[in-house]
């Protein structure tokens, strides 16, 4: 990763972070927001969608992530790192505004595949820039952060969609996520700075200088990214080697059930909490104090993390978070309801999270990318599965066992964490300082 001086970074840094949170927000909006809009669309008389066509729907999007983020280094290797976000930012925003103008279901589903394919490129892409840029001391905010504009960006749409659906209906919902592009584009363009490092790396010496200059960075500071070129082979004999077969598969396990329930409980739960027998502005209440939640869980784990070690963590997230999606099948007074909710957003959004952090200390630091590539990859093929399942889980009717069939995958996540070996190091990379005890 690249090292700048820290004079430059304060100034440089704040920038860069400010610029992907938004956009990381936005990319928020677009996912959260078919989660709002589902109850109208299925409720459309001329549109006729039965709840596990509404899944498909949902999942098309998934989908479309996960063929995203495989593509994406490819793009960025054409055109950079500041253009993939720009170009990925303006690609789900203007497909929003196709989704606000889409016929008929058919067209729709298309247009939430489409704007998949960006949805997956986007956070890959920015992460690094700001990690490079925020500095070496500031990493752990700078991620949490940044990710946390991800839950922002569904706090504002559940609230938005309160005062919005009832009275212009499921069509402005994506007319207000498709336009704000047009003033952060131009912004984007102005000053977002390309990586030094990604440039150096890809030979790019001379664009290296002229962003250096630009920014007042010494050059001789810059060190070149890993070669993303480079073989990985070496990666995958180590992931699926002796010593770390068991932990990768079970890490594979963890990471399904932890994306299924981002993108299943989460698309699903205003449309789970309506059929529970609540109007739909309470149905959007619970999105929202679910994403309350998911943002206090992103900037309080990581210190927790730190001290109790991430595989214990991740553990007692999912577990606890499963506990939670449990809580929210009784009937109880609706301060107790919307405290569940708050606290399932708080450890199952954050749960992932922390499985990846403990992915960063099992690997040695030569296949730490393709360990995270790998069990990244496999979560979201439960992204993919989770809408559909919700959907039909609604369509049979399950009532209450739609929260139990959610509870269990966390149980399972819970489960295949608590099984994983430790780690020689216990803090989280994105959080710890060097040094600690070992992983419990």
């Amino acid at each position: 990763m690249t090292a700048l001086p820290q004079s430059r970074l304060d100034r440089v840094g704040r920038t860069v972070l400010a610029l992907c949170f938004v956009v990381v927000l936005l990319e928020g909006f677009d996912l959260f927001v078919y989660s709002t809009v589902i109850p109208d669309l299925i409720d459309d008389p001329d549109w006729h969608l039965t709840a596990s066509q509404a899944g498909r729907i949902g999942s098309y999007a998934t989908f479309g992530m996960l063929l995203g983020s495989l593509a994406i280094g490819t793009v960025t290797d054409w055109i950079g790192r500041r253009k993939t976000v720009m170009a990925c930012a303006t690609w789900f925003s203007l497909l929003m505004a196709f989704c606000a103008v889409a016929p008929n279901p058919t067209v729709f589903g298309l247009g939430r595949f489409l704007a998949g394919l960006a949805l997956g490129g986007l956070i890959p892409t920015a992460m690094p820039l700001v990690m490079e840029y925020i500095g070496e001391n500031r990493r752990g905010r700078g991620a949490t952060w940044m990710m946390a504009g991800y839950h922002v960006g569904g706090l504002v749409v559940a609230a938005l969609a309160i005062a919005v659906l009832p009275a212009f209906g499921w069509r402005a919902m994506f007319w207000a996520g498709a336009i704000p592009i047009v003033v952060m584009l131009p912004l984007l363009w102005r000053y977002l700075p390309e990586s030094v490092g990604f440039l150096l790396s890809h030979g790019r010496r001379a664009e290296a200088e002229a962003v250096a200059s630009r920014h007042h960075i010494p050059l001789d500071d810059v060190q070149p990214d890993e070669n993303p070129r480079a073989d990985r082979s070496a990666g995958l004999r180590t992931i699926f080697g002796p010593g770390y077969l068991v932990a990768t598969l079970l890490f594979f396990v963890a990471s399904f059930c932890g994306l299924l329930l981002v993108y299943g409980f989460g698309t699903w739960l205003p449309e789970l909490m309506r059929k529970s027998g609540y109007g739909l502005g309470s149905a959007l209440t619970f999105l929202v104090v679910t994403n309350v939640g998911a943002i206090a869980g992103m900037l309080l784990t990581g210190p927790i993390a730190d001290r109790a070690g991430t595989k214990r963590t991740a553990a007692i997230w999912f577990l606890t978070g499963a506990v939670f999606v449990g809580i929210l099948s009784i009937h109880l007074p609706a301060v107790l309801m919307y405290l569940a909710a708050a606290l399932a957003g708080f450890f199952l959004f954050t749960a992932q999270t922390v499985l990846y952090g403990h992915v960063g200390y099992h690997y040695p630091s030569s296949a730490h990318a393709t360990a995270l590539g790998w069990i990244a990859g496999i979560g979201r093929i439960g992204s993919v599965v989770g809408p559909t399942l919700g959907g039909v889980l609604l369509d049979a009717d399950a009532g209450v066992w739609s929260f139990y069939v959610f509870a269990l995958a966390g149980l399972v996540g819970a489960a295949a964490m608590a099984l994983a070996p430790g780690a020689s190091r216990s803090r989280w990379p994105l959080f710890g300082r060097a040094g600690s005890p070992a992983t419990s």
